[in-house]
């Protein structure tokens, strides 16, 4: 059990005690969402059924750290659009961006080229080490576009991902190890065009082993991974795992392409230039543009060269490329990135945050140590998150086994209730520029009323 040091009994009444409180304080959000008849599934985009409570807070404004709701509550935002407002919720250099693109100098799209775009790319080789970049309007796209150009390259049929990693909607990645150690499709998966098995290898993170054993078939183009899991909880790599990957693939001869577009919070260069990690491909998106849609894949010079010797072969990377439609690379995204990298998620801004989080998990585990909890937390640079297990899950199986729904649902509830919100589905805490020390207090005072309450 997840939490066995806790009455289930006792969960379940405090758990009721918090809906309804829910309910009560947000009579406007709630008649929002009983007037979304015409929004399939009562939401404008199916993710955010998953906000505990029975329906999501309707929000009025938001700055910095900081959001309103419709019912004129303050809230401390660790969630910050599951990182898509990394950078805080509209910092004065991005909205002074995008009002001299759209107000002042015009368009926001045009499928031509302006200055902003080598800006970005040039920033990006800097931070990030590959010298040559694209754009898309999400890592999804990113990512799916990279294991188009994987394949092109290595002629192979097939990639591998970890279990439990997340790499957006891309469908071949949502395959899973199963109890006895078999690749499946991922419980819940919609539809997918086809059983992902057939497309995919897979493997539990931090197995170098099992690893090494998929990789000797000669059928992966490339290894997709997150330098650390994240969206199943954090779930950081073992030392020696990364370069151990790396070598695996340059053994094998296998491309290894990381997705930073979470492990960003790393710093200025995400976990790549943290970890002196040596990809041949990076995907990212979210946080680059501050909440603009927008999208980055960088490649290897040597990487580069294959792709463009594939195009002098024949093959049409323009037309049929799949990389999101012509709103790729569009001038307002573009100008997005161009503010938020270089006036607000810059080198000098990741310090504070990281202190930050280091504030916010040494006060987690220190309740959790006073309280005697079976708990943990794992930090990520700015990033940090608390699972109910002990000690902390090396993998992404063991990680969802950890989860406790009724658990999670209390903890987001109790947090709303009293003015702190996390990440939905699971209990993460990121950090922006505007985020304080005042913050990471009320966070704490909350987090310790409902532990006292919880095993009282």
């Amino acid at each position: 059990m997840a939490m066995d040091s806790v009455n289930r009994q006792k969960l379940k009444e405090l758990v009721d005690v918090e809906r309804a409180s829910y309910v009560t304080r947000h009579p406007r959000s709630k008649a929002l969402s009983d007037a979304s008849v015409n929004l399939l599934a009562g939401v404008p985009m199916t993710w955010m059924k998953k906000w505990a409570g029975g329906f999501p807070l309707g929000f009025q404004s938001a700055r910095g750290a900081t959001i309103h709701d419709l019912d004129g509550h303050e809230l401390v935002d660790f969630a910050l659009g599951d990182t898509g407002a990394m950078a805080g919720h509209s910092p004065a250099p991005l909205m002074e961006a995008l009002t001299r693109r759209v107000g002042v100098e015009g368009g926001v799209t045009t499928m031509l080229p302006n200055e902003d775009a080598q800006w970005v790319a040039a920033e990006l080789t800097r931070r990030f080490g590959l010298s040559r970049w694209s754009f898309t309007l999400s890592a999804t796209d990113a990512n799916r576009w990279m294991l188009r150009l994987a394949r092109m390259v290595t002629k192979r049929p097939k990639i591998l991902v970890f279990s439990y990693s997340y790499h957006g909607t891309v469908d071949e990645t949502f395959v899973v190890v199963d109890e006895a150690g078999h690749a499946r499709s991922r419980e819940g998966n919609v539809a997918p065009m086809v059983d992902p098995t057939t497309t995919t290898r897979v493997v539990e993170f931090n197995d170098l082993a099992a690893l090494e054993r998929e990789l000797s078939y000669g059928d992966v183009a490339a290894v997709l991974s997150e330098p650390a899991l994240t969206n199943i909880g954090i779930v950081l790599a073992q030392p020696g795992f990364l370069e151990g990957v790396r070598a695996l693939c340059d053994a094998s001869g296998t491309l290894l392409i990381l997705d930073e577009t979470h492990t960003f919070s790393a710093g200025p260069g995400g976990a790549t230039k943290r970890y002196h990690l040596a990809p041949d491909a990076i995907t990212i998106g979210k946080s680059l543009g501050g909440g603009v849609p927008c999208g980055a894949f960088g490649l290897s010079e040597e990487l580069a060269a294959r792709v463009l010797d594939g195009v002098n072969e024949g093959v049409d990377i323009e037309d049929v490329g799949g990389v999101g439609g012509t709103l790729a690379g569009n001038a307002l995204s573009l100008a997005a990135m161009r503010a938020v990298l270089g006036e607000v998620l810059t080198d000098d801004a990741f310090g504070p945050m990281e202190q930050l989080a280091t504030m916010f998990s040494e006060g987690v585990q220190a309740t959790i140590d006073a309280r005697g909890l079976s708990w943990s937390i794992t930090q990520l640079g700015a990033r940090c998150e608390y699972r109910f297990a002990s000690p902390a899950p090396v993998n992404g199986g063991d990680s969802f086994k950890s989860s406790d729904p009724l658990l999670e649902e209390f903890l987001h509830l109790y947090g709303v209730n009293r003015g702190v919100l996390l990440t939905p589905f699971h209990n993460m805490a990121l950090m922006c520029p505007a985020t304080t020390k005042n913050d990471v207090t009320r966070h704490q005072l909350v987090f310790d009323a409902a532990v006292d309450e919880l095993v009282s």
